[in-house]
């Protein structure tokens, strides 16, 4: 089966291409620092560029795995919608997947270190999603078998970032022996000073770890059971958007009420 898939939830806009034989295509538009993301308008394009390298035509692509986030709220509504609208039109099947699962599970797999004895490749991951308003997207997952499978130990939250060694300390609960562990993803690069403090490493700042992977989304997209129908596939927000909060407070509501 081929399949397609996308993720939009952070300032990229990432798109892999997973062919019958097991190759996966890549590519991604990450804008420079103070442009504005390209989803609206590099999505489509950038997968009709994989399929025309593939020599594939659309109606040969069987399945649509598409990023959920947590991420920007924008870029997620683009992503999303754009996953819905391809499934329908080419009566294929249709995945969500988490982009923080996505995350972790390219760290897990691929590891952060060179070690021949594996000693640097971490037990488990903090997948970290900056998530603007000086909070992170954050959930822990560790290593569960064969590559690319992973257990996810916290569900997605916002937080603030000092409360990161926080998650790791409710992911450690009362596992008798600690876990290597490392932190991944552009929030995770913004924050490493309070990472540090929490005694968490983080890969390396030129590490592609760092960036969420369509082709990962591929692959769990491959192995996770489709919707029974488009509008099962939601964006997984995890707080109210900008415009809700900023009713909120004009009503005078305290800004985190539901």
């Amino acid at each position: 089966m081929i399949v397609l898939g996308l993720d939009t939830a952070t300032q990229a806009t990432a798109v892999a291409l997973r062919l019958s034989d097991g190759r996966t295509l890549q590519v991604r538009d990450d804008p420079s620092p103070g442009d504005h993301p390209g989803h609206a308008t590099r999505l489509l394009d950038l997968a009709r560029e994989l399929l025309a390298e593939a020599g594939v035509a659309w109606s040969e692509v069987g399945r649509i795995a598409v990023g959920v986030g947590p991420g920007t709220f924008t870029g997620l509504r683009v992503g999303v919608a754009t996953a819905r609208g391809l499934a329908q039109s080419l009566s294929a099947q249709l995945v969500g997947v988490s982009s923080l699962q996505a995350l972790a599970a390219v760290a897990l797999s691929d590891g952060a270190g060179t070690g021949e004895d594996g000693s640097s490749i971490p037990d488990a991951v903090l997948a970290v999603i900056d998530a603007r308003r000086g909070e992170v997207f954050a959930a822990a997952y560790e290593r569960d078998g064969a590559a690319y499978e992973s257990h996810r130990l916290t569900v997605p939250r916002a937080l603030a970032p000092q409360e990161l060694g926080g998650v790791v300390a409710s992911a450690e609960g009362g596992s008798g022996q600690p876990r290597r562990w490392l932190a991944v993803g552009d929030g995770a690069l913004r924050y490493r000073p309070d990472l540090a403090t929490a005694s968490v490493p983080c890969a390396e700042d030129s590490s592609p770890l760092h960036r969420v992977s369509a082709g990962a989304i591929c692959e769990l997209g491959e192995r996770a059971r489709a919707a029974t129908g488009p509008e099962q596939v939601l964006p997984e927000y995890c707080r109210r958007p900008d415009a809700e909060l900023a009713l909120a407070t004009a009503a005078g509501a305290p800004a985190g009420a539901s």
